[in-house]
This record gives C-alpha cells, structure tokens and sequence, in this order.
C-alpha cells in the first residue's frame, strides 16, 4: 500500500497538485488572509505577501508554464495550480512533520523581532528629536543636510553651513579671494611655456599677483563720502518738512545714512592717507556723539554673550538683563556706547593721548552743537533733529551686530578652543536687506568679508562674498532679514552654556521673564 501510493505519485505530472493537496493550499489561504501582517520592534513583516512572492517565483521557474503554447490545452488541475517541484518538496515537509512547522513558527518569530531583517524585512523609518547642539557636527549625508534646512527654516535662516574642517586655515581662505595681475610681461617673455595671459598662475608669479579685493579706490571711497552726506542732509530736510505721521520715516532715512562710512575708516581701508582717514572717520561720527578712537579700538568688545554666573549675580542686575536682551536688544549698542568710549582706565597708556583727542571732540560737538539745535528749535526739535536720528542709528548698530553675530546654532568660544577660519566662515551669518538700507550702510550687512579680512573696503565687500560663497558656500550661513529671524534671537538666545549653547531667559527665570512673553507674544513669526 506504501508503494503503491509512491508509485501514484511518481506517475503524477510534474508541477500538478493532488485534491488534498489543493484543499490544503485553500486552507492555509482562508487562515491566511492578505490583510494579516505581524509589527514587531520597528520592522514590519507580511507573511502572506511573503508566501505569495514564494509560490509566484516557483510558478515563474516552473518551465512547463512556458512551454505550454500554442493548440496545446492546460489540463483542469493545471488551471488551478501551477508549482514547480522543489514548491511541492516544502509544502510536503510542512505538510508530514508537527516538529517543522513549529520550528518554522518559531523561525518566523525570530524574524520579526529583526533576528535577520537584512534578507526578509524592510526597515520602518525611526524619527528621534534632536536639540541644537553648541558645534555642530560636520553633515555629510542627505539626511544632516536636511536636517540643517529644517532647523534654518525654523530659525529664519536661508542656509546653514556645514562645520568647516580643523585643517583649514584663514590663510586657506583668503588665499582663494580674488587676485589681480598688475605686472607679467616680462613672464610671458620669458617663459614661453604660456602662450597667453589666462594661463598665469597667481601662485606660482607671486611677484605678479595682487589681491583685488584689498586694493583701495579713492574715488568710489569718496564717492561714498558724497551718498552719506546728501543722504543725511536729505533725512533732515524730511524731517524739517514732513508731518508728524511721516517723522518716523524720516528718522529712519535719517539716522540708517550716518551708518558706513566711519567703518571704514576705523579698520584703516578707507584711503591711503592714514591722516585723511582719521579725519574723515572722527567728522563722521561726530553727529553721533561717538568718539572715533575708542570705537576703533574697542570695537571687538562690542558683542559678548550673558553669562550665567552674571545673570545669577544680582536680582537687580538680572531684571535689567533680561530687559536689556529683550525688548530693548536692537538699542543695546547705546549701553556699549556709554560703558566702553568714555572710560580712559579701559585703554592702554599708548592709546590714552587719541583717545583724548577723540573725546575732546565729541565734547565739542556737544557743547557746541546741542545748544544750537536748542536755540533753533527748541528742545523739541533737538528730539527731532538730533535725538531721534540717532536713536534709528543704535538700531541698526545693535541690529546688525547680534544678526551678524547671534544664532541658535553658533557656539561662542574661549581664546585657547578659538578656531579663526571656523569662527569666521562658521561663526558669522550673512543677511540680507533692503536695497536702500545696505546702500546708505555702504553693504555693511556683507559681513562674512569683513570678518575674514577687516581691510577689504566696503565697495569690494560684495566681490569677496561672491568669491567666499563660490569656494567656500557650504560652510556659510545666510539669511534674508524677517521677522522670525528677530524672534529667534530676541526670544531664544539669552544667557550662554557651553553645553546647549543658548538657554532662554523664561527658562532659567520664569517668574521674571514677563518681557520675553510679551515679545513672544506681540512678535510675528513669518519668514
């Protein structure tokens, strides 16, 4: 009878299933069903689907279902199953044996809780929440760039760099700002193996090259001399003239076109004449009661984070910091103004004789000019004419030095962890304005340049930016000014740790920290 039924078997058609076995397959459906799918620990695996695509490969390497072309009929168990016989050895196994198919049972389990996902399962995405970090790792993947377009984009950035590398020096990076050849014939003549002038290279002829953007322009320097003072005149003929509901936009011409030209001169890249340039520079900060030598001087002091020793230092002094680093941040360069240019024990004995200079000139104007103003206009048009203006001067200094300066994602380090070509590619953000605010601020707001070189004059500021965002674009961040961008700063980034990089007032201090949720509040939040 055991023979018998093997020698049924064997004279069975290859790739034919006996009645049992189709109603078995039928079971092993109806308990099976499409929709039935087991989860376990981020993986997903669908045991029909898997046995589907089993049987659909053994059908598709079954050579009978070729073959069958033509007049040739498929037989009625044919129709119903088509499997190839290693198909038929498993589903036998299953079949004869309680032992393997728990065994099976068991492996199925095994593959779900990922034992060997690589082969059977598809991995689900993981999404994990990750907070701003103090230096950001270097992104290399798709995935950290992403990341870093989300974060800029809820920050109200444009972009944000990637870390630059520890091996890059500032050298590295100011060697790649333009060059211009001023003297090569004599090399062409010489060495034949150029056969035109594009084919000179800057670093081999260093006696040839010169850098562009360094180069000093007398005329469009005092060009720019000319747009600040028909521009402040201007300002204060609207100002004589306009109605009261228009003094605002008065003031705001008035006080962004004595923004610029000063700057220039302070960093020594206004003229060639040094004793011009310290003329020009103390004239133009006159009307704003700046003394010239001390803002030279002490103008890398002019942005420092809080502290947390100093915030916890006084209740006093906290209230007035957060105050201070609210609502009232976009004027806080008026307390640098009266903290760091007035004080002679803040200078060196070299310095201190300039610096006299300076403010007996400062004095002058005040003594002078004020009481005039008065004696024209009273102290009301002292407000309007003098008060006013400067104040919409303070604005944009304070403006311009935290959004250069200050980001959710920039760290502030110490002189011994300072890194110069990364805090100034990685540390400095590029914003744009308006075009009549950053050509009446002669395109201070191109700040990157600035920070990796001091001496490029304000009219090359634009030509560097260009060459730093061809070599060197990953690494920046830039923005276009908006409203979240001023939220994020004025809301988030208070007192400064070394681990989180910015942690909010109303955090530390919740209780005192009304300002801040009424800034949150009353600010908008668009980009």
């Amino acid at each position: 009878m055991q023979v018998g039924r093997k020698e049924q078997k064997a004279s069975r058609a290859p790739g034919i299933l006996s009645t049992s076995d189709r109603l078995l397959v039928s079971n092993q459906q109806r308990e099976r069903p499409y929709s039935a799918c087991s989860e376990g620990k981020g993986f997903l695996l669908c045991r029909n689907s898997w046995i589907s695509a089993k049987n659909m490969a053994c059908r598709i390497a079954d050579p009978s279902v070729f073959l069958s072309t033509g007049h040739h009929q498929r037989t009625r168990s044919q129709k119903i199953a088509t499997l190839s016989a290693p198909c038929m050895l498993m589903k036998r196994v299953e079949r004869k044996s309680v032992q393997r198919r728990k065994l099976y049972r068991k492996l199925e389990k095994l593959l779900v809780k990922g034992e060997n996902h690589k082969k059977w399962l598809v991995p689900m995405k993981r999404t994990r929440t990750v907070q701003a970090v103090a230096t950001p790792v270097a992104p290399s993947s798709a995935d950290s760039a992403e990341y870093r377009k989300q974060l800029a984009e809820s920050y109200g950035l444009r972009q944000i760099g990637e870390q630059l590398p520890d091996n890059i020096t500032l050298k590295d990076v100011i060697d790649t700002l333009p060059k211009k050849i001023t003297e090569y014939l004599n090399e062409v003549r010489n060495h034949k193996r150029f056969s035109d002038e594009g084919n000179l290279d800057c670093p081999v002829h260093t006696a040839s090259c010169k850098f562009q953007v360094f180069e000093i322009d007398d005329v469009k320097a005092w060009k720019s001399v000319l747009v600040s003072v028909t521009s402040y005149a201007f300002g204060l003929f609207m100002i004589s003239k306009a109605p009261l509901y228009l003094l605002p936009i008065a003031w705001a011409w008035t006080g962004t076109a004595v923004t610029g030209v000063s700057h220039d001169c302070a960093h020594k890249s206004f003229s060639r004449n040094k004793l011009v340039e310290d003329i020009v520079g103390t004239l133009a900060f006159l009307p704003l009661i700046y003394p010239y030598e001390p803002w030279r001087l002490q103008e890398d002091t002019a942005w420092h984070p809080v502290w947390k020793a100093e915030f916890d230092s006084s209740p006093i002094l906290r209230k007035a910091i957060i105050f201070g680093y609210g609502p009232f941040r976009p004027w806080m360069s008026i307390a640098h103004w009266f903290l760091w240019h007035f004080d002679l024990k803040k200078f060196r004995s070299n310095e201190i004789q300039r610096v006299k200079i300076s403010l007996a000139c400062v004095f002058g104007f005040m003594v002078i000019g004020w009481p005039l103003i008065i004696y024209k206009a009273g102290i009301m048009g002292w407000i309007k004419f003098w008060l006013m203006p400067w104040l919409g001067y303070h604005f944009w200094m304070s403006t311009f030095t935290m959004v250069h300066h200050t980001a959710p994602h920039i760290p502030f380090k110490s002189s011994d962890e300072w890194n110069a070509a990364q805090a100034q590619l990685n540390g400095t953000v590029h914003c744009d304005y308006p075009s009549w605010i950053e050509i009446l601020c002669h395109d201070i707001n191109v700040h990157i340049p600035h920070h990796v070189s001091s001496r490029i004059p304000h009219y090359n500021l634009r030509m560097a930016h260009k060459s730093l965002q061809e070599n060197w674009g990953k690494y920046l961040n830039e923005a276009k000014w908006n409203w979240r961008l001023m939220k994020t700063i004025m809301t988030l980034c208070h007192v400064y740790d070394k681990e989180e990089n910015y942690v909010a007032f109303d955090q530390l201090a919740p209780e005192e920290s009304q300002p801040i949720a009424f800034l949150k509040s009353v600010m908008p939040d668009y980009a």
